[in-house]
């Protein structure tokens, strides 16, 4: 189900990606698939650490351009196969960040003749915080995100 998009605080693409949706779901939820794909190269993921359940830590440390990245979050809803939504609003435990940025929101479906159809929606708590991720490069990172996703997913299809 695709949620109501505002367009002053909501960023989103819909892409079809070619490999089944069990691949794309498992190259979300386990953390030895994160780092082939999770962010832009060269920049690199240099640690996961998932507890795959609503209030359970979905935590990434980047390396970019030789700064290191602390990404800490949790999961707000899982349903397997379909959708993940996860934020930084709040950490493990549901303690409060002081300045959150955004919640993720990442929906799957069979696509018509195979594939995966990927939708991948930021939601911000201000259209100018959705300004700056916009600004920031959305489009083209979580883009890029998604081809270098659909590249390895296809080396475990295999």
């Amino acid at each position: 189900m695709m949620p109501d998009l505002d367009p002053n605080t909501d960023l989103s693409f819909t892409r079809r990606l070619s490999v089944p949706r069990q691949l794309i779901w498992d190259c979300w939820t386990q953390p030895r698939h994160l780092p082939h794909f999770f962010i832009p190269a060269p920049n690199r993921v240099t640690s996961v650490d998932i507890d795959l359940r609503v209030g359970g830590r979905f935590n990434t440390t980047f390396d970019v351009d030789g700064t290191v990245m602390d990404n800490k979050g949790i999961y707000l809803e899982v349903v397997p196969g379909e959708r993940l939504v996860f934020t930084d609003t709040y950490t493990e435990g549901w303690k409060p960040v002081p300045e959150p940025f955004m919640t993720a929101v990442l929906l799957l479906a069979d696509a018509p003749g195979g594939g995966t159809t990927y939708t991948a929606i930021a939601r911000h708590r201000s259209a100018e915080t959705c300004k700056a991720h916009r600004d920031m490069g959305f489009f083209d990172g979580w883009g890029t995100v998604a081809t270098q996703l659909e590249a390895y997913a296809r080396t475990l299809a295999a």
